[in-house]
């Protein structure tokens, strides 16, 4: 009877409409009547703002306005972006610092918006700003991951926004007093850009005295309630729309200053206004990720089990609070400080600072893979140094499949997990036992190969709670109006896919709207691997409320009872009544029955699910030049139960892809004075298809007991698990030519200097 079902892989809806061109994004649906925006931006990165001077450029051809800090202040523009300071176990709070939408009285990293012009074309807008002068007081830059140096906000004394702590210090310090072995080892996670394959835009316009916001983001009413915040607006006065986005990756979860800067043009001129940021401006002002520097502490007893956790870490903010910059290295790295092992007792401190940087957020994974990536380092370190297998120490130490529910060091409570099946299995699809024949042919070939292991779980994050309405339309087709938002996750599909099989519904017969405020009341957008959880769920409990009160209604229709639902059926005992879904909505609709024609639920997850997995990979090396190939690469994840097993290899190929990225080529470097040294692809690397081996991917579920369906997430999965993966591989490929300690980009440069200084 149905259409589909659960766990098939349908080919994707979206994917005719993207190959073929009919995409609709910013640039696509901008009103043609819209001004252009551009915005003149610091070029140093620390500096006073002692004047600024447009009266030129405000007379050249084409310009409508700019706008300046002083402008937006004058027009009642007072607030400053929204943000959420780090809270920790000790009722320490982070500092907050204001971050205004344009520079006021100081700038504090290269690429900060100083002013917008607005203009006819992006032309006249680009001549205008050449035009602007600005005269700047210069500070002395602070880029260092220290605190002290040029201090960046009277809040922040000696540039420390945070000191961050989780653990019992008591109990970690006995621990280590009683140790047999302690394993150290610091870690480097360098900084990385988003480089979304769209950058952000968005348009603004006023219907009268009601504001029609579009943007690329990952959900819509986070910048629904700033903008009613900042704008002194009632929220119905506020309508957000998000058209297709081509890439977030957590970047685009939080609001920017540009947003409300073009907002306010719009209202200004009582004319659209777009902006569509250009890759150099999106490399000086999206915000950075990663970019923190991690102590890792390990105390083992005599038997080889850890007795106690410890970690120390100083994380890069740059120059201001982004909306959940302050939590990534310390909440949200906390949610998996201790990873599938049992740990009695762990200790996290974090310091946050400020530098003269752009602002530093959430990126793929957002702080588990930093503190898996940490975590899987140092047991690696620690198998050398036991002179243990990699596979037996971490077998040795995991969570036993008995013991769950777990609750971990950090009060996170795992549902279940059965790592020993999952990583047994990986040896397999990884051909452990043909490692050291593949290991000596490379040899053979003059070069150096290695296998690196990293088991990871990670946390769902985002708003736990979810809606979903379901609409019969007069053309006899559903509508599903959803909270999440794709950026090119292939929602549609799945979401449409799963309606379809709890209801019966043919999969052709759906449409799934997304991103609006105005049709959806709320939602809590994408992000942390969230979506198909949360939204699956919600779709499920406004299901199962529907398909009751459809009972109810046929009940009384035709005089039978009890009416139930199977296999896309109603039926009831003695009736040969057996109308479909869409059936019963025709029969409600000619009984005028509206209320049966539109179905809301709002769900919340009884708690949280947590991917896991073993991810396998082998690098060759070649040691005359330091180049470095990745050679195979298997993930065996446990995912739960599979929605759609295609959409869920291609997420782990995606964040395998970026993990490796960021391990190996990608890099954001400024000097010493905060210039950005990395503002262009030409400085800036991102990988190729070239650079990857075809990804293996094995599903190995233990379905998660916190939802009906049994699903974990998947979208962040493979960056969780690969960074770690492809550094200990590294490390293994150069350890017998006596490197001991490598940090991240793996590029053939410094792994020549590594090769060279271990031959000293």
């Amino acid at each position: 009877m149905r259409a589909f079902g659960q766990s098939q892989s349908v080919k994707r809806r979206e994917d005719i409409r993207f190959l073929t061109g009919e995409g609709r994004y910013i640039s696509d649906i901008a009103p043609k009547t819209a001004l252009t925006a551009v915005f003149l931006r610091a070029p140093t990165a620390h500096a006073d703002v002692l004047a600024i001077d447009t009266s030129e450029a405000a007379q050249m051809p084409g310009v409508a306005a700019i706008l300046t800090a002083k402008d937006l202040h004058a027009a009642g523009l007072t607030a400053g972006m929204a943000t959420t300071p780090a809270k920790d176990q000790r009722d320490q709070t982070g500092a907050t610092p204001r971050r205004p939408f344009l520079a006021e009285d100081r700038v504090r990293h290269v690429g900060e918006p100083v002013a917008l012009i607005v203009a006819e074309t992006r032309d006249a807008a680009l001549d205008a700003a050449e035009a602007i002068i600005v005269d700047y007081g210069e500070h002395p830059a602070h880029v260092a991951l220290a605190e002290g140096g040029a201090q960046l906000h009277a809040e922040a004394p000696e540039n420390l926004a945070y000191d961050w702590q989780l653990g019992d210090e008591n109990a970690v310090n006995a621990a280590f007093k009683n140790a047999a072995h302690v394993t150290t080892l610091s870690v480097v996670q360098n900084r990385v850009t988003v480089a979304s394959m769209e950058p952000r835009a968005a348009y603004a316009e006023w219907e009268g005295e009601r504001v029609h916001l579009a943007y690329g983001g990952q959900g819509v009413w986070g910048i629904k309630r700033d903008l009613a915040r900042c704008f002194d607006l009632d929220p119905e006065r506020v309508r957000v729309t998000t058209p297709d986005v081509g890439g977030g990756f957590g970047m685009k979860a939080m609001n920017h200053p540009e947003y409300f800067a073009i907002v306010q043009a719009a209202r200004q001129l009582g004319r659209p206004v777009v902006w569509i940021s250009d890759r150099s401006e999106a490399m000086q002002s999206d915000n950075g990720a990663r970019d923190l520097t991690s102590t890792a502490e390990l105390a083992f007893d005599a038997d080889h089990r850890i007795l106690a956790y410890r970690v120390n870490t100083v994380s890069n903010l740059g120059a201001y609070n982004s909306g959940f910059g302050q939590n990534i290295q310390s909440m949200l790295f906390s949610k998996v400080l201790t990873g599938t092992y049992h740990i009695p007792c762990a200790l996290l401190n974090v310091k946050g600072l400020f530098t003269n940087t752009t602002p530093v957020d959430a990126y793929r994974g957002a702080g588990r893979p930093e503190a898996i990536t940490l975590l899987e380092r140092t047991m690696d370190m620690a198998a050398r140094e036991l002179d243990l297998s990699p596979f037996d120490l971490r077998a040795r130490n995991f969570i036993a499949p008995e013991a769950f529910p777990y609750t971990t060091p950090a009060e996170v409570t795992y549902d279940v997990g059965e790592f020993t099946r999952v990583l047994e299995r990986a040896k397999i699809e990884g051909d452990l036992a043909g490692f050291p024949a593949r290991k000596a042919a490379s040899e053979a070939a003059g070069k150096l190969r290695g296998m690196g292991l990293c088991y990871y779980i990670e946390s769902i994050l985002g708003d736990d709670r979810e809606d979903a309405t379901v609409e019969f339309t007069d053309e006899g087709r559903v509508t599903l109006y959803v909270g999440t938002q794709s950026n090119g996750q292939g929602h549609e599909t799945v979401y449409a896919q799963y309606l379809s099989d709890l209801t019966g519904v043919p999969y052709e017969a759906i449409d799934v709207v997304q991103g609006d405020s105005d049709r959806i009341e709320r939602g809590g957008g994408t992000g942390g691997s969230r979506s198909v959880t949360v939204q699956s769920f919600a779709t499920h409990a406004t299901s199962e409320k529907m398909v009751n009160a459809f009972c109810a209604f046929l009940e009384s229709e035709y005089d039978a009872a009890p009416y139930t639902f199977a296999d896309g059926i109603f039926s009831a005992p003695g009736s040969n009544q057996r109308p479909t879904l869409l059936e019963a909505a025709d029969l409600a609709r000619q009984r005028d029955r509206k209320d049966l024609l539109r179905h809301h639920n709002r769900a919340q997850l009884p708690a949280r699910s947590f991917p896991n997995g073993a991810h396998i990979c082998e690098v060759e090396i070649d040691p005359e030049t330091g180049a470095l190939v990745m050679d195979r690469y298997v993930a065996v994840d446990d995912l739960g139960t599979l929605m759609h097993p295609m959409l869920a290899e291609g997420q782990v190929h995606g964040g395998v892809a970026q993990g490796f990225g960021q391990a190996v080529i990608e890099n954001t470097v400024y000097d010493g004075d905060g210039q950005l040294l990395t503002g262009s692809f030409m400085d800036y690397a991102l990988p190729r298809a070239a650079d990857l081996p075809m990804i293996g991917f094995v599903s190995e579920p233990t379905p998660s007991k916190n939802n009906p369906i049994g699903m974990k997430g998947c979208g962040e999965a493979g960056t969780v698990g690969a960074l770690a993966a492809v550094g200990n591989a590294v490390l293994d490929a150069l350890w017998d030519r006596g490197v001991r300690h490598i940090d991240m980009p793996f590029t053939p440069h410094r792994i020549w200097t590594w090769l060279k200084e271990a031959q000293k």
